[in-house]
């Protein structure tokens, strides 16, 4: 997989011409299944190795990638569970979930000064309990297990799932909040008392207070602890930069994740107008759950609008005694029958907003994929496919 020139104009030239895809957007939006499938059809199509990183997915989706028992570590998706699905791959498509605490603790062997300092670190009760709950925890670990991974070279694409955040901006913000935990009042508050004997008069009531709450015992603990935590400071930022700076390397593209609900759409919005001014690269749009293109058209809602008007001459028509609903109520007829051209129309309405809302976001990207309200859950492997099949040139979307 080579770097293409020029804009991509299709999901598979994109996921072509680039090494890391990272797939962002707002929760519930189907994140998960979408950087799946994104993978699945790579490693189908284009060959080559490709991983994909997977935060949080379901327990079936789970099974179906080979992740049922083993977070923290890369496992092929084996070659038979693709000729049960009715593929045959050109390449290798692997699949790894997140181990937050794993992770966080290879960064401790990383940047402590001595293995002494590290094993101290990993052995504190207050680390253990908290490693996985630190600010933007799950957002740090997801980029910096990204760098890891493209350091290592042994894949040609990775198509990383983001994890399920408030704001999906909280990715793009993680690097720059852990460089700025390292600096915080908050650090210096909790390590300064305990490095020297003078307490600067200004923070004393602060001291006094927690003293009073907490216990002396309580707070000497977490001040050992983040002593000894920042002896990793010169590492984290500096890996933190060398992040940001990978996220924004020409190699590195996003992809945005949405329904078409308002609050989801507004958030990828906000999302996709951040990466310009932090020259991160966009590449495209994935539309997750959109009503079929064929309720907008015209003649259609002619006919939803002649049901609503003829209900209760057809119920009558229907309901005579050698009409197929010969026996039933006609008025009951009539009136299921204006209902069901009314939802109609009123599902219509809603089509026809969301293919406003696809044209708008359509002219800020240079790929526009659409995936519609599937009848199942993706759950399995030809589940992925099918669902890439929808994003895929070519494909059934």
């Amino acid at each position: 997989m080579k770097q293409g020139a020029g804009q991509a104009s299709s999901l598979e030239e994109l996921l072509a011409a680039k090494e890391i895809v990272v797939v962002c957007g707002p929760g519930g939006v189907g994140k998960t299944s979408i950087a799946a499938a994104l993978a699945t059809m790579a490693s189908c199509h284009m060959g080559g190795r490709v991983l994909v990183l997977t935060v949080d997915p379901a327990r079936r989706l789970a099974q179906a990638l080979g992740l049922s028992s083993a977070p923290g570590r890369a496992q092929r998706v084996p070659p038979e569970a693709f000729a049960d699905a009715g593929a045959n791959p050109r390449g290798e498509l692997w699949a790894e979930m997140l181990s937050t605490k794993q992770s966080w603790d290879r960064l401790v062997l990383r940047h402590a000064p001595d293995q002494h300092t590290a094993q101290r670190i990993i052995d504190n009760p207050l680390y253990q309990n908290i490693s996985g709950r630190f600010v933007q925890s799950h957002d740090y670990i997801a980029v910096e297990r990204l760098y890891e991974l493209h350091s290592e070279g042994n894949y040609d694409l990775v198509v990383v799932d983001t994890p399920p955040t408030r704001n999906a901006v909280d990715f793009l913000l993680a690097p720059q909040r852990m460089a700025e935990f390292f600096s915080s009042r908050l650090l210096r508050l909790l390590t300064v008392p305990y490095r020297s004997r003078l307490v600067d008069v200004a923070a004393r009531p602060f001291y006094y207070v927690a003293d009073r709450v907490l216990g002396s015992q309580f707070l000497e603990d977490i001040a050992e602890f983040f002593i000894l935590f920042q002896t990793l400071s010169d590492g984290f930022v500096a890996r933190a930069s060398e992040v940001e700076r990978l996220l924004a390397d020409r190699r590195t593209s996003f992809v945005v994740v949405s329904t078409l609900e308002t609050v989801p759409v507004r958030e990828a919005e906000a999302f996709m107008a951040m990466l310009p001014a932090k020259r991160l690269h966009l590449g495209g749009v994935v539309l997750n759950k959109v009503l079929p293109a064929y309720l907008t058209e015209q003649r259609l809602a002619d006919r939803a609008e002649l049901l609503c008007a003829s209900a209760d001459a057809l119920a009558e028509e229907l309901c005579r005694p050698s009409g197929p609903l010969a026996g039933q109520p006609a008025e009951l007829v009539g009136r299921v029958l204006g209902e069901v051209g009314t939802n109609f129309n009123n599902i219509a309405l809603v089509a026809r907003r969301e293919a406003g809302q696809r044209t708008e976001l359509a002219s800020g990207t240079p790929v526009l994929a659409s995936v519609p309200e599937l009848d199942d859950d993706v759950h399995d492997l030809a589940g992925v496919l099918h669902l890439g099949h929808h994003i895929w040139p070519g494909g059934e979307g």
